[in-house]
């Protein structure tokens, strides 16, 4: 009732309304991501890491030099950071942003929404600010567990040297960073992919295969892909392996900046798609 109310008050192009709309849809959504029955699977994906950190964390006990043993493990992390960016954060984009409209089409409840009083736009504003921050926090939480197991086993000592003394906070900062970009990024892309295709599935694993390829493409195509820009501004440098074709990373000053302006370009047509989308349930 209040916000039929507000509708009638305020005119459609008011920003307050629309604010007040995006962070109702945003609460609603985050409960829904975080602790509705299909949350269980981006946590089973951000365990991954922790439980191979977890047994990992017993190795360095054997190495001798502590201090040589963090130089060792920034490399470990560098390369354990990019399996966690392409698979892990990937498939738990897949996973919750696909979901966001096609699961409420195949629950056949997205028409709720469509009966209220709230602009497309801003419905489709909000879904995509909740599966964002839900991905960030679940995603970025396990970057911070996983870099602290990797370094805290080596001794309390060389680890607060490392972080205080050393680079290791902004490492921190900077993988942190890059996991909250890859959320942008893959999350644009499949919100979009799941108003589009009936079956994003396929769209999802071609994407995927696009993704894994990257290492071996040339130059020029390599900057048609998300992990390009992300690998750009890791701060340790990722071993992409012998066969894999180099290429100059892009600039963090044009990574994250075009990074963000692409994945508006996203958001806008899918919002466009959000407006001219007519529910038919049973052809489901």
């Amino acid at each position: 009732m209040s916000l039929a109310a507000e509708t009638l008050r305020l005119p459609d192009s008011s920003w307050t309304l629309w604010r007040s709309q995006i962070m109702g849809i945003l609460a609603l959504e985050l409960r829904k991501t975080l602790f509705g029955r299909r949350s269980l699977p981006i946590y089973f994906l951000a365990l991954l890491p922790v439980m191979v950190m977890s047994l990992r964390a017993v190795l360095p006990l054997f190495e001798p030099d502590a201090l040589g043993a963090i130089a060792m493990a920034s490399v470990f992390y560098a390369g354990a950071f990019k399996v966690m960016i392409q698979l892990v954060v990937f498939l738990g984009c897949v996973f919750v942003f696909m979901n966001l409209f096609r699961g409420e089409v195949i629950d056949e409840v997205l028409h709720y929404y469509f009966l209220t009083p709230v602009r497309r736009e801003v419905l489709a504003a909000g879904k995509f600010l909740a599966g964002l921050v839900a991905t960030s926090l679940v995603f970025g939480g396990m970057t911070v567990v996983t870099y602290a197991l990797l370094y805290l086993p080596h001794g309390i000592e060389p680890f607060f040297s490392y972080f205080l003394g050393g680079p290791g906070i902004w490492h921190l900062l900077a993988y942190l960073g890059i996991t909250l970009l890859a959320c942008v990024g893959y999350g644009a892309v499949f919100m979009l992919t799941g108003l589009v295709f009936r079956n994003p599935v396929v769209p999802a694993a071609l994407i995927l295969g696009w993704e894994g390829l990257n290492p071996f493409l040339p130059t020029l195509l390599k900057k048609i892909s998300v992990v390009h820009y992300l690998y750009s501004l890791t701060p340790v440098p990722v071993d992409v392996g012998p066969f894999a074709l180099i290429a100059e990373p892009t600039s963090a000053w044009v990574s994250v900046p075009g990074f963000v302006m692409v994945a508006a370009l996203f958001l806008w047509i899918a919002s466009m798609v959000i407006r001219r989308m007519e529910i038919c349930y049973g052809g489901e």
